[in-house]
């Protein structure tokens, strides 16, 4: 098995995070989760394994905030896992769900990964960043987001929809660190230098840059790990160089996997147990390395697949601001048209 190893840490160190006996927690939990249950299982597997406690795996593509909020105290749901600080913080501000104290998650989890009340807790990042064309893109000639604004890129650059969370979270913490004023002239500038209309998945603009239609594009991290692992997507991954940009004074833009417990959970002290199970850095490893993700807790590396991309230093500006700054960035993408 891949990641046998590892799920022997993690075991042990589910051992050590143990915080009482098996027999008094409930002997299921639930999960709802944006993520692939085949992504999760192996650690689900040996989190029971462990503990006895079966996982149950709700695999939701949308609305999983709005399933929580109709089904209320009648809800099964004990722990959500999903994938963006957009999704977290909206489940926090519609009040599905509720505080946990942990000494085993604030050891695993550092507190600009968490939420300040205990609402939610990251597992893994990634970044956002550009892939440039082997052949079109000089070295160094990427360098800042603020940059892709500029006309030298002029019908050079691929994105997906800018009303998508992904575009949405940088477009957040554009104004987060410039304001609205400067972002809405960012994103006119970016528009006016696309190659085509935004379109497709992360995946469709490398493809884009492999077949000449553009020279760099904007896309998560992890997506570089899923192409080289299909067979014809590879071709596609290997045309593009991994590129870092940042914010100019600051970092590179990253966003979040994390769980948080669900407000009505019926297994609350086992959904507790699993949500410290998934927080101690062998498991975070396991996770991040399934997902071609970085793990964040304190010591943990990523997969020698990923750390082979290069090092980059995180944006350190609050994720709770990009959260909260995403209402003014979906009005800025659809009043200058980015997708028109």
């Amino acid at each position: 098995m891949k990641h046998a190893p590892l799920l022997a840490l993690a075991l042990a160190g589910a051992t050590a995070l143990a915080t009482a006996a098996t027999e008094a927690l409930a002997d299921e939990v639930n999960v709802y989760s944006y993520r692939q249950p085949e992504l999760i299982r192996p650690l689900m597997d040996a989190f029971s394994e462990e503990t006895g406690i079966a996982v149950n795996i709700a695999f939701l593509n949308k609305g999983m905030i709005e399933r929580l909020a109709a089904e209320g105290a009648r809800s099964p749901a004990d722990v959500i896992l999903t994938t963006d600080i957009a999704r977290l913080n909206g489940a926090v501000e519609a009040g599905v769900t509720q505080q946990v104290e942990s000494d085993a998650l604030s050891a695993n989890i550092p507190a600009r990964f968490r939420d300040p009340e205990g609402r939610w807790f990251a597992l893994t990042s990634r970044a956002r960043v550009v892939f440039a064309s082997k052949e079109a893109v000089a070295p160094g000639e990427v360098t800042t987001y603020e940059d892709l604004a500029d006309p030298k890129w002029r019908g050079r650059i691929c994105t997906r929809s800018g009303t998508h969370p992904y575009t949405l979270a940088l477009v957040a913490a554009h104004i987060a660190h410039h304001g609205e004023a400067a972002t809405r002239a960012w994103l006119e500038g970016l528009k006016a230098n696309l190659a085509r209309k935004p379109q497709g998945n992360d995946r469709a603009q490398v493809k884009a840059v492999w077949a000449g239609q553009c020279d760099i594009a904007l896309g998560n991290t992890y997506y570089m790990g899923k192409m080289l692992e299909d067979p014809e997507q590879r071709e596609w991954a290997e045309s593009v160089n991994v590129v870092f940009p940042t914010f100019e004074g600051a970092g590179t833009h990253i966003n979040i996997s994390g769980m948080a417990l669900a407000a009505h959970a019926p297994n609350r002290e086992a959904g507790i147990r699993l949500m410290e199970f998934l927080a101690s850095p062998e498991a975070q490893e396991i996770y991040a390395e399934v997902n071609y993700e970085y793990p964040v807790a304190p010591g943990s590396r990523p997969s020698e697949l990923v750390a082979g991309w290069g090092s980059f230093t995180p944006d350190d500006i609050d994720l709770t601001e990009i959260a909260r700054q995403r209402p003014a960035a979906l009005r800025l993408v659809q009043e200058v048209d980015f997708d028109g």
